[in-house]
C-alpha cells in the first residue's frame, strides 16, 4: 500500500506537469528532480548539507531528551518542583521557537551551536510532558510493592519506574526524533551556510526549483528514518519486556 500510494503521487505529479498547469521552472517533472538529485548527490552538495543537519539534530536531540527526562524525574517525585517550574516552562514553550532562533544566533553565532540548542529546545516540551506521563502512570500498587520489600529510590527507579514508562518514553521519542530536524532547518534558515536549510535558501534565491524538491525529499526521508529507527528500537526492547512480565 505505501508503494501503491507514491506510485500514484508520481503519477498525479506527471499529470500536472503534462498539463501544463504551471510553468516546468514552477513545478519541474519527477524526471528533472531525480537528475537533479543524481548531479547533487554525485558532486558532494547534498551529503555535504545533509550532514551538518542530521549532526545538528542528532546532538539536539540527545540533548533535549536527557533535559526533559531529568527534569521530568524531578516534576514527578517533588510537588514543589512541579508548582516551581511549570509555569516557567509553560511560558517559555507558548512562545514559537522560531522567535527564540535570531536571538540564539546572536549568543551562540551563526555557527552548528545555536541549531543545537534551537533543536534541544523544540524537542524539550513535548519529550518533558512524555517523561511525566510516563512516569506518573506506573501503577501505585507496584510502587507499594517495592516499598514494602524496602527498596530503595534507584531500586525502584531501575526496576519499576523505567520499565513501567518505556512504552510512553519510546512514544514521545518518535515524535520527538522528527521534531529534532524541524528545529535543525529553522535555524539554519535564520543563519547559516551549510546544512539543508541553507540549502533551500539557496535554491529559493536561485529560483532552482527541481533542488528546492530535493532537499524537501531529503528532509523527508530523513525524518522516516529516525521515525523508523525508533520503532524498531521500540519493538526490540518491548519485546524483552514481555518474558519478564508473563513470568
Amino acid at each position: 500500500m505505501p508503494l501503491l500510494s507514491l506510485l500514484s503521487l508520481l503519477a498525479l505529479w506527471q499529470l500536472a506537469v503534462s498539463l501544463e498547469i504551471y510553468p516546468s521552472f514552477i513545478i519541474p517533472s519527477p524526471s528533472v528532480v531525480w537528475a537533479k538529485f543524481l548531479q547533487v548527490a554525485a558532486d558532494g552538495t547534498l551529503w555535504h548539507h545533509t550532514s551538518m543537519t542530521l549532526y545538528q539534530m542528532a546532538t539536539g536531540l540527545v540533548l533535549g531528551l536527557s533535559a526533559a527526562f531529568v527534569l521530568g524525574l524531578l516534576i514527578a517525585q517533588s510537588r514543589t518542583a512541579e508548582d516551581l517550574l511549570s509555569p516557567v516552562i509553560v511560558a517559555f514553550q507558548s512562545t514559537p521557537t522560531i522567535a527564540y532562533a535570531p536571538l540564539l544566533v546572536i549568543w551562540f553565532g551563526s555557527g552548528p551551536t545555536s541549531k543545537i540548542v534551537t533543536c534541544a529546545i523544540i524537542v524539550f516540551f513535548p519529550s518533558l510532558m512524555t517523561a511525566l506521563s510516563g512516569l506518573r502512570n506506573v501503577p501505585q500498587d507496584l510502587r507499594d510493592l517495592m516499598r514494602l520489600f524496602n527498596a530503595n529510590r534507584w531500586q525502584r527507579f531501575v526496576k519499576l519506574e523505567l520499565p513501567a514508562a518505556l512504552p510512553t518514553l519510546l512514544t514521545g521519542l518518535k515524535t520527538s526524533a522528527t521534531l529534532a530536524l524541524i528545529g535543525s532547518v529553522v535555524g539554519e534558515f535564520v543563519s547559516s551556510n551549510r546544512g539543508l536549510g541553507f540549502l533551500v535558501n539557496v535554491a529559493r534565491n536561485q529560483y532552482d526549483t527541481p533542488l528546492v524538491f530535493v532537499t524537501i525529499f531529503t528532509m523527508t526521508a530523513l525524518s522516516l528514518s529516525l521515525y523508523v529507527l525508533v520503532s524498531a528500537l521500540e519493538r526490540r526492547l518491548l519485546s524483552r519486556r514481555a518474558p519478564t512480565h508473563a513470568k
